[in-house]
């Protein structure tokens, strides 16, 4: 149902028929002024990497709490490109002793403090029914004895830490490191909102790209594919993916496939391959269907694009992937979300679109809008919604392992003192409960961090930006440092247990 069709319908996120209404939303309205003035480095995902050793601004005064976005029906338009970012990009090598110590400037005074040790967690994985992570494992022992076909996919469910491949992309890269590069993995058609960013790839769109989102608005058939975005798009738009022009990660890929719908009316879709036509795609059909269309290529460096040429088509992203052992993780953020929106997706379509993607892992990491929520929206409640959510999607992907990485800290300024907000470890306390009761693993990091009062020692090291919030990337860095500890730790024993 198109935005323009229906002048009821009221649009939710960034629109160029209705601007004004694009301000309502606290993610864009975060992400944008920081990529359009530059003076706000500290506060979205992947601009504090452009200052990451600059002195951190005082935190703004505490707020009251964020209530969770209306979802309603609709489209938004994205007003701009999906441009090469390099600035955005995680470095490879990142100096955490540096960063450990504290910043000129910044609150704490000039003493270096300890550094942070990211060879150990300061916390290991919590596992009650001691099997949450065998499916993973197994899949990881395969790819080390290079069976033939053999990839350990993980499919990292967040919110905005994962839109910008924080966390997310780190480990990407130690997982790939130890056990090899099985390819990039899911990457949606354009970015849906101005901090999405993936490191080890190449990625560009065209503006104009037509959105419905699982955090508004939304599409009413529940069809949102992996990543929590449906695209249309009309003729003349395109989208391109292709390996990594420089780095030691992501320089080669084996297939491409593009997830899109064959639906009546639909258009038809010009597939280029390293600029020559490959092959010319209808995505027209008798019913509305999620369909693949699989790309085979040497491995190697390459690029696929995607043009519109007649009609309006629909699509969710594309696929990178090797034919070689190794490790895949699928990065899907979705900026502003809470967990329990990840049941916007119609249940049959989301288990499909698990299923298709037959992971060895399912990571969630969440908590930061929910934090935003406070107790506003019921501790039972959010128990209720992500043991639903967690259970629906161990039903789809039964042998597959589950984790769920645990709220940050999260700090807000009290007049002049700055204090954890009350509602975190209430977060923690539900998320360790639910994923208990589902069967799933958790990690806490929380504790990790330092418990009450850490976020405000991260942004002190420099590891936590100055929205007191999220991490800053060496603050990411040493989060996935210790998560990819805790899962190797695992490991470890299960080969053990198994001989």
């Amino acid at each position: 149902m198109a935005a323009q069709d229906q002048a009821e319908v009221r649009v939710q996120g960034p629109t160029l028929q209705r601007p004004a209404r694009a301000l309502l939303s606290t993610p864009v309205i975060t992400a944008t002024l920081v990529v359009a003035l530059g003076w706000l480095f500290g506060r979205a995902p992947g601009l504090d990497r452009v200052a990451l050793f600059e002195p951190v601004p005082e935190p703004a005064e505490a707020t009251e709490a964020v209530p969770a976005p209306v979802l309603e029906l609709g489209e938004a338009t994205l007003p701009t490109e999906t441009t090469e970012r390099p600035e955005l990009a995680q470095p490879e090598t990142v100096d955490l002793n540096r960063a450990s110590r504290v910043r000129p400037g910044a609150p704490g005074g000039q003493a270096p403090l300890p550094p942070i040790e990211v060879e150990k967690p300061p916390v290991p994985i919590e596992d009650p029914s001691g099997v949450a992570l065998d499916g993973f494992y197994r899949a990881l022992s395969a790819v080390q004895r290079k069976e033939p076909g053999a990839i350990a996919r993980v499919l990292h469910h967040g919110d905005s830490i994962v839109v910008s491949d924080y966390v997310s992309g780190t480990l990407r890269r130690k997982l790939q490191e130890q056990f090899g590069d099985a390819g990039h993995g899911f990457v949606l058609m354009a970015n849906a909102w101005p901090a999405y960013f993936h490191n080890d790839i190449s990625r560009f769109a065209s503006s104009g790209w037509k959105v419905s989102r699982i955090v508004g608005p939304l599409t009413p058939d529940g069809l949102y594919g992996l990543g929590g975005v449906s695209f249309r798009a009309p003729p003349g738009s395109r989208a391109r993916f292709g390996t990594a022009k420089s780095g030691r990660f992501g320089r080669a890929v084996s297939r491409f496939e593009i997830a899109y719908v064959r639906e009546p009316n639909g258009g038809e879709l010009r597939l280029n391959l390293n600029g020559e036509l490959h092959k010319t795609l209808s995505t027209q059909g008798e019913r509305t269907e999620v369909a693949y269309e699989r790309i085979e290529v040497p491995d190697g460096s390459h690029e696929l694009e995607v043009v519109t040429t007649r009609g309006t088509s629909r699509a969710f992203g594309v696929v990178m992937e090797r034919d070689t052992p190794g490790v895949v993780l699928d990065a899907l953020g979705v900026q502003g979300a809470r967990i329990r929106f990840l049941d916007q997706q119609d249940d049959a379509h989301w288990a499909e679109q698990l299923r298709w993607r037959a992971p060895a892992l399912l990571i969630f990491q969440f908590g930061a809008n929910e934090s935003g929520d406070g107790f506003a929206y019921p501790m039972e409640d959010y128990h209720r919604t992500m043991k639903a959510v967690l259970e629906q999607a161990r039903r789809a992907v039964p042998n597959a392992g589950c984790l769920v990485l645990g709220a940050m800290d999260r700090a807000e300024k009290r007049g002049a003192a700055l204090q954890s907000m009350a509602v975190i470890p209430a977060l923690v306390k539900e998320q360790r409960r639910a994923s208990a009761e589902v069967g799933c693993a958790f990690w806490d990091t929380y504790t990790a961090m330092g418990g009450p009062g850490s976020m405000s020692a991260w942004v002190t090291r420099g590891l936590g930006q100055a929205d007191l919030t999220h991490p800053t990337g060496s603050g990411s860095e040493v989060l996935a440092s210790w998560v990819f500890r805790a899962l190797m730790a695992g490991y470890d024993a299960h080969l053990a247990k198994e001989r």
